[in-house]
């Protein structure tokens, strides 16, 4: 087992937060070799962070900190020669890292001697099987998450009127949706920076978060994904909603996807490729007439259709291994996946459906529990 490298804080570097389970604001070495576990910190984190357990932590003052301010340096190349010192001390003289690495701190070592590579797989096949403590936090993201689901659900209820809508009288929009949605993401332990409340031709744009006044008859794909504060683990959902009577074209792309969504659904289980699951699903959509990410010719956009993947990993960041789509992976016990068939037309709308999906020894766990109504 090589020598493993990371350096960061624990809210922006996932691979770190997965080795300690903490919200640690500065930047810190975590160190793996020959199965012993240990951070370097400033003497600000070192008892929480002992106070997990199995994992060792030393204070910067170890590796001469006091001696490297008393020089005068600025406190970057300070950290920088602590890293250095405490790699010396422990012997290490080649390590892997993650891609996201510091390059000044690479640098700063290799000048000291110590090898220094990259390997990525590494890092992601330790986080692919989610601890106890990653699993609980995703269980309570995807409640705030359904939470959020119910109070879009809840005014989209109270709308009225045939041309604008509105809800006690105020203008039914995208940003007053947000804001009830990022309410119960609040009262369920969970925050998010961004989410996808896309109305209309908004809907057919992958990653349009949506915007303005809200119409009758129209697709509205919320696709909510916040993050576990405690954990900071995410959870990911995606529905369709249109108030009133949806037309055929939508109500034929809603009982396609729901459909893909139950067949993707039921191919899960350890051992299976992602590519065979996206494959599955394309070959609902293509027979159904539709074009797909496979079907398209080479170096084009396709913009109509299912566009895009089937689904991806989901943990300490939104979109993680394993991915499922045209690149894959086979599923491991201990993964959590977004599965998440759709169809699209530009400058028109389209359908998204999304679960987020448990992969276990016998199978699979749902844990979503929302229901899939397209019309309020």
């Amino acid at each position: 087992m090589p020598v493993l490298l990371i350096v960061g804080d624990t809210f922006r570097t996932p691979e770190l937060r997965h080795e300690v389970s903490l919200g640690v604001p500065d930047p810190f070495l975590f160190l793996e070799s020959e199965g012993a576990r240990r951070a370097v910190v400033s003497a600000l984190e070192v008892d929480r962070i002992a106070g997990l357990g199995g994992l060792e932590a030393h204070a910067y003052e170890e590796y001469g900190y006091d001696e490297l301010i008393a020089r005068g340096l600025p406190i970057e190349e300070i950290l920088r020669e602590v890293y250095v010192n405490a790699c010396v001390a422990f012997g290490v003289d080649a390590a892997v890292v993650p891609n996201g690495f510091p390059l000044a701190v690479a640098e700063r070592l290799r000048a000291a001697g110590i090898q220094v590579n990259t390997d990525q797989g590494v890092f992601d096949k330790r986080r692919r099987v989610k601890s106890g403590a990653e699993l609980d936090g995703i269980r309570r993201a995807q409640r705030a998450a359904e939470a959020g689901m119910q109070a879009c659900v809840d005014l989209l209820r109270q709308a009225a009127g045939d041309g604008a809508l509105a809800v006690d009288g105020q203008p039914l929009t995208v940003e007053l949706v947000k804001q009830h949605v990022e309410a119960a993401f609040l009262r369920h332990g969970s925050t998010a920076d961004e989410f996808i409340v896309a109305r209309g031709a908004q809907a057919a744009v992958g990653h349009d978060m949506g915007s303005g006044a809200i119409g009758r008859g129209e697709s509205i794909v919320v696709d909510l994904w916040p993050r576990d504060r405690e954990s900071a683990c995410f959870a990911d959902m995606t529905r369709t909603f249109v108030v009133g009577e949806a037309p055929p074209d939508l109500r034929e792309f809603h009982r396609l996807t729901k459909e893909a969504l139950d067949l993707a659904t039921a191919m899960i289980r350890p051992g299976v490729a992602g590519v065979a699951v996206y494959g599955a699903v394309c070959d609902h959509f293509e027979a159904a007439g539709y074009p797909t990410g496979r079907t398209k010719a080479p170096g084009t956009v396709l913009q109509d259709g299912f566009f895009h993947g089937l689904g991806h990993g989901v943990g300490l960041e939104v979109h993680e291994r394993p991915a499922m789509g045209r690149y894959t992976d086979d599923l491991v016990a201990g993964d959590v996946v977004t599965i998440e068939p759709g169809l699209y037309r530009k400058g028109y709308g389209g359908v998204r459906l999304e679960d987020l999906i448990l992969v276990t020894e016998g199978g699979y766990e749902n844990l979503t529990a929302f229901p899939y109504d397209l019309e309020i």
